[in-house]
C-alpha cells in the first residue's frame, strides 16, 4: 500500500520545483488566514448532483495520489495535475477534519464504476478515487490527471466533503475556458454567476516544471462552521 492520504503524493516533480508548488499553495493559503481579508461572506460553493459514479467498489488504495495505483511503477496516462485548495466557512476560516474525496474518469472517459461505458478500456493505472483529511488550514491536496470529456458531460472532477462520516456538500469543478462548459446541463444547471465561476478553475502549466505538469487551485466554501 502507499502512503496514507495525509502525506504528499509520490513526487514526479524535481525537488527544487516541488518546492516551487507548495510555496504558491502557501502564499494562497495566507490570503485566507489573515484576519479582516474578507469584508463580506464568500460565495458559497454550490452543491451539484453526485452523479450515477462514485465508485460501487472503493478501491484498497484511497489515498491522494491517483496515479500510481498501491506499489505500481507505471503511471496513469494523462496530463499530470496537482489539485489542491482550502476548505473553509463563508468568512473564509479553515474548516479542519473535513474529509476530501474526489472521483473522475480516467484519459479514457472510464469512471472506476461497474456501470461506466467501456469498461474494458479503463486505466487499470489510474485510481479513480481519492482522500484527504484536511489540518489545522484547511488544505488539501491531491495529485491527479486533468479531467477529460466524455460524451454528454464537459470534463470535471467530482468531490464530497465529509465531516464525521456525513456528506456536508457534494459538488463538481470545472475547467475554465473549455468550450464544452456551456453545453454541459450540469454546469449550466448552476444558478448565478458567481456561483458558477466559483467552480470554474484554471489549469495553468506548473512553473519550473520540465515535465509538463500542471496546477489547479479549487478553494470550496462551505456551510460548515470550524470546529471547537
Amino acid at each position: 500500500m502507499k502512503t496514507t492520504s495525509l502525506t504528499f503524493p509520490r513526487p514526479s516533480l524535481p525537488v527544487q520545483d516541488r518546492r516551487r508548488f507548495i510555496t504558491r499553495v502557501g502564499l494562497a493559503t495566507m490570503m485566507f488566514a489573515v484576519p479582516g481579508v474578507f469584508a463580506e461572506e464568500l460565495t458559497r460553493t454550490p452543491p451539484q448532483t453526485e452523479g450515477p459514479f462514485y465508485p460501487d467498489h472503493l478501491p484498497l488504495d484511497t489515498d491522494n495520489d491517483l496515479l500510481i495505483v498501491n506499489d505500481g511503477i507505471t503511471s496513469a496516462v494523462g496530463e499530470v495535475t496537482w489539485l489542491s485548495g482550502r476548505i473553509v466557512d463563508a468568512k473564509g476560516d479553515p474548516i479542519r477534519n473535513a474529509l476530501v474525496e474526489i472521483w473522475q474518469c480516467d484519459n479514457n472517459g472510464v469512471y472506476l464504476h461497474s456501470g461506466s461505458d467501456n469498461g474494458p478500456r479503463r486505466d487499470k493505472n489510474f485510481q479513480g478515487f481519492g482522500r484527504f483529511l484536511t489540518g489545522s488550514t484547511g488544505e488539501y491536496l491531491f495529485r491527479t490527471i486533468k479531467p477529460v470529456p466524455y460524451p454528454g458531460r464537459a470534463p470535471h472532477i467530482h468531490f464530497a466533503i465529509k465531516r464525521k462520516g456525513r456528506k456536508e456538500l457534494i459538488t463538481q469543478c470545472y475547467i475554465k475556458g473549455h468550450s464544452g462548459n456551456d453545453k454541459d446541463g450540469v454546469y449550466k444547471g448552476i444558478k448565478g454567476e458567481k456561483e458558477r465561476q466559483s467552480v470554474t478553475i484554471p489549469f495553468e502549466p506548473l512553473k519550473g516544471s520540465r515535465a509538463g505538469e500542471l496546477a489547479a487551485r479549487f478553494d470550496i466554501v462551505t456551510g460548515l462552521t470550524p470546529e471547537a
